[in-house]
């Protein structure tokens, strides 16, 4: 008899997630994991690009110290570079994103750093006050942005001798913002719920990267595996449960799942692990469970927001920037957060990309460019095309820096998050009208009833179910594991060895 008493697991999706279910559940039953596209990884995904790697989605490592699993598992692996292994920079708290060293473009000059640094210091506090509003009886706002937006009104005094210093200091946070929707991966601020904002937590650690692209680590869980394990394009049409279904000649094993793929095959299970994105269930949750889920989960669903996040890559033929600077901050002078921006996607997309990370070091990328924009400016990127986004970011650098002559970019990569077919985004966050609680409510386990006959059919894992590291690698990392250790308990018997 098979381990687990012979029971069979499914698991949707060959992500971190579900990848991370796999390692834990070796040995268990019959595991398959099914991947609907042609590559594991989900939106880990790293590309070859000018003479080095371009990461398509998840970037860095947040917050790379020991309570971080997937700085655990890779250092593990032997896959960082000396500088993550160094305990100073692993105690460093960043909340996450490290002010790199950076120069700030207005409209046609270099802003003075001084002024950018007092405006992103105020911004810095307010955004910090912003998540001390957990369990509040009372809330100034119900979202980040309308909170961020008042207590900016009420600290920059109204314009009198110096109006064009407070009109700067202005534009500076309205670019702020931009950073934070990024960060948040959704359109506004205004989308995102004040109230349980200060539940995500952000780990200690300077941001690192990996040296040979993330899908290195994806390529090492999956080597773990046995051969067969990963099935890919292998696009789940409908999950079936509650059920009871049988085997072609084998009338006498019962099972409550059946898995139906677009290609027409079928796989029979006694658990399902789900780590298809919160997008992806937005959109066909209906239609992919039968039964229905229960009307609390596909609530959970429905409000917890889901946004999008792409990148930008451009390559120079020789950088136009400095040496030391690591990072080409955008503002345009003539914006305030205190106004509504403009709705006219076509003419202005481009001015939400908050600026540019230079790639590093040069000797491996060459000179590049990775510029982020989110919301429905970049949802509107994706239908451009490629020389259409090059010249729009030509011209855009064009007027940021003043130089009329400076050269293109000989080459131009983009994500298209938005309108990838199995994700339809980039990552979570608790919108407005939603709660802590309903990541939670989606993470539980189906049927409800803990008594059921045959407990644990469907178990949920992936960014969006976890309730204090939602939008992080570390997060879909922990979620696969703990829905595994669900069934590890259930079938009374250890799980293979944490590979960290």
């Amino acid at each position: 008899m098979e381990a687990g008493g012979g029971r069979r697991v499914v698991a949707v999706g060959a992500g971190l997630a579900g990848l991370a279910a796999a390692q834990r559940l070796r040995g268990h039953g019959s595991l398959r994991v099914l991947e609907a596209t042609p590559r594991v990884g989900g939106r880990v995904c790293t590309r070859p690009f000018a003479s080095g790697l371009a990461e398509m989605g998840a970037h860095w490592i947040h917050g790379p110290s020991p309570a971080n699993p997937v700085f655990r598992l890779a250092a593990g692996y032997g896959l960082l570079g000396p500088g993550a292994a160094e305990e100073e920079n692993q105690r460093a708290e960043t909340r996450g994103h490290p002010p790199p060293p950076a120069v700030t473009y207005g409209s046609g000059r270099v802003l003075s750093p001084g002024a950018v640094s007092e405006a992103r210091r105020l911004f810095d506090d307010l955004l910090a006050a912003a998540c001390t509003f957990g369990g509040a009886a009372e809330l100034p706002a119900p979202s980040v942005g309308q909170f961020l937006r008042a207590e900016i009104a009420r600290r920059l005094p109204a314009p009198g001798g110096s109006g064009a210093a407070r009109q700067l200091q202005l534009a500076i946070l309205a670019a702020c913002l931009k950073l934070e929707c990024c960060i948040s991966g959704s359109h506004s601020m205004d989308l995102v719920a004040l109230e349980p904002f200060g539940e995500y937590v952000s780990l200690p650690g300077l941001d690192c990267t990996f040296p040979g692209g993330y899908s290195s680590l994806l390529d090492r869980m999956l080597s773990d595996l046995p051969d067969d394990t990963v099935l890919l394009n292998k696009a789940v049409r409908t999950i079936r449960w509650q059920g009871s279904f049988h085997e072609e000649g084998d009338e006498a094993r019962d099972f409550p799942i059946q898995v139906e793929c677009e290609d027409g095959d079928i796989f029979l299970a006694d658990h399902v692990i789900i780590t298809v994105p919160l997008g992806f269930l937005k959109k066909h949750h209906k239609d992919f469970f039968q039964p229905p889920l229960p009307e609390q989960k596909a609530e959970a669903i429905r409000r917890l927001g889901f946004g999008t996040n792409n990148k930008i890559f451009l390559e120079f033929e020789q950088p136009f920037w400095e040496p030391q600077q690591q990072f080409l901050k955008v503002v345009w002078e003539d914006e305030s957060p205190l106004e509504e921006p403009s709705t006219n996607l076509e003419a202005n997309w481009f001015k939400k990309l908050i600026g540019f990370v230079v790639l590093q070091p040069p000797e491996q990328h060459g000179h590049v460019l990775c510029g982020f924009i989110a919301g429905k400016e970049s949802e509107y990127m994706e239908t451009l095309s490629d020389m259409e986004v090059l010249n729009t970011m030509t011209d855009m650098l064009r007027t940021l820096t003043g130089n009329l002559h400076l050269p293109a970019p000989r080459s131009v990569l983009r994500s298209k998050w938005h309108s990838a077919p199995y994700t339809w985004g980039s990552y979570t966050y608790v919108a407005v009208g939603s709660s802590g609680a309903d990541i939670d409510t989606l993470a539980q386990p189906l049927p409800q009833d803990p008594k059921d006959s045959r407990p644990l059919q469907l178990l949920f894992a992936g960014e969006a179910t976890h309730r204090t590291f939602y939008s992080t690698t570390h997060g879909a990392l922990e979620s696969g594991w703990r829905e595994a250790e669900r069934l590890n308990e259930l079938f009374g018997t250890p799980g293979p060895a944490p590979c960290l």
